[in-house]
């Protein structure tokens, strides 16, 4: 066995999102925070990001996150999230798959039947309680980075779909949101490759027509990311939802992005925050979103603040994982695809 780089890797998923963990074989990164080492990243060392996320490693739907030490002195350990065609600032499903592979797999100590710990992601540092029993974390649950709403009720002209009405809106990640019915789409999973090229048209024409930047920090721009909604079907949820992780750029008529499989931590917490703005939602009461697959994530508004010029809300979100795969990647020094690769049958162009 010959290999010019190796990485280990635990496969985990939350409520059905892939969010592999990267535990060993990484570079030195360089920064005085999570966020600046997410940059060194992206700038020095992004092919680790394609090797584990493009084929014949990875897949459209995947996310991976790299452990890295905190900077924080507050913080426990420090991660990176990657996914296909950006480096989320926060992530509610990877937050939850790095938790109960941090615990689990020991690099953390486990105490049953509550582990409180604090990581610092390239967000900002986050309070996490995890609910464990016999070796399993049952249920993660943390402290987001404060939500706030940008634009209310706005009208977006999209590119083949018209008019629709959206809010804008930041969870972690900057969001377009808009009713599902306006595209005349159910977000359930049998209509992913609709709701693929509805929120990717929706993401495009919104960063054109209404691009936002956080006020806290310039670098982080969006929206780049997009969410459908609809009301809830099954007693004790409170909404639907189905979230887009693009993969590349939106061209008419063609899939370019895949399916969040989990609710979306971050895009629970946009929602709220919007439905918070919208009156709809009070501080204390629980929001419990269903994804695609039916699997669902509980919010709350633990309490209100300011993040620049804009009301916001603190929220909790919670949810679990499952670790189901140990994996030690190889890059031959021969291989032709050193990078991985992407192919226009399941991938954007």
């Amino acid at each position: 066995m010959r290999a010019k780089r190796m990485i280990t890797a635990v496969e985990a998923h939350a409520e059905g999102e892939g969010g592999r963990v990267i535990t060993g074989g990484m570079p030195v990164l360089t920064g005085n925070t999570v966020f600046e080492k997410m940059l060194c990243m992206q700038q020095q060392h992004d092919e680790i990001r394609t090797l584990m996320l493009q084929e014949p490693r990875g897949n459209p739907a995947l996310c991976c996150n790299a452990l890295v030490p905190p900077c924080d002195p507050r913080a426990d350990a420090g991660f990176i999230i990657m996914e296909q065609s950006e480096y989320p600032p926060m992530s509610g499903s990877n937050t939850i798959c790095v938790v109960t592979v941090l615990l689990e797999t020991g690099i953390l100590p486990m105490t049953e039947p509550l582990t409180e710990l604090v990581l610092e992601t390239p967000a900002g540092v986050i309070e996490v309680t995890a609910s464990c029993k016999d070796g399993k974390v049952e249920c993660v649950k943390f402290l987001n980075v404060p939500a706030f709403a940008v634009h209310i009720g706005v009208p977006l002209t999209v590119p083949d779909f018209g008019m629709v009405e959206v809010d804008i809106a930041w969870g972690g990640m900057f969001f377009v949101i808009a009713d599902a019915a306006q595209f005349n789409i159910d977000p359930i999973a049998d209509q992913g490759s609709e709701i693929v090229r509805a929120c990717e048209a929706m993401r495009t024409a919104a960063a054109e027509q209404y691009p936002v930047v956080h006020p806290e920090n310039n670098q982080i721009t969006g929206p780049t990311i997009a969410q459908l909604n609809a009301p809830a079907t099954d007693a004790g949820t409170d909404g639907r939802g189905a979230v887009v992780v693009s993969s590349g750029s939106y061209r008419p008529g063609a899939i370019s992005g895949a399916l969040d499989r989990s609710p979306c931590g971050t895009g629970t917490c946009a929602k709220m925050a919007v439905l918070h703005a919208k009156g709809l939602l009070e501080t204390g009461q629980d929001y419990i979103n269903a994804g695609p697959l039916g699997t669902t994530f509980t919010g709350c508004i633990e309490q209100t603040t300011r993040v620049g010029q804009y009301d916001a809300i603190v929220p909790s979100l919670s949810g679990q994982g499952w670790i189901y795969g140990l994996s030690h990647y190889l890059l031959d020094p021969s291989d032709p695809f050193p990078t991985g690769f992407t192919v226009g049958d399941i991938w954007a162009s």
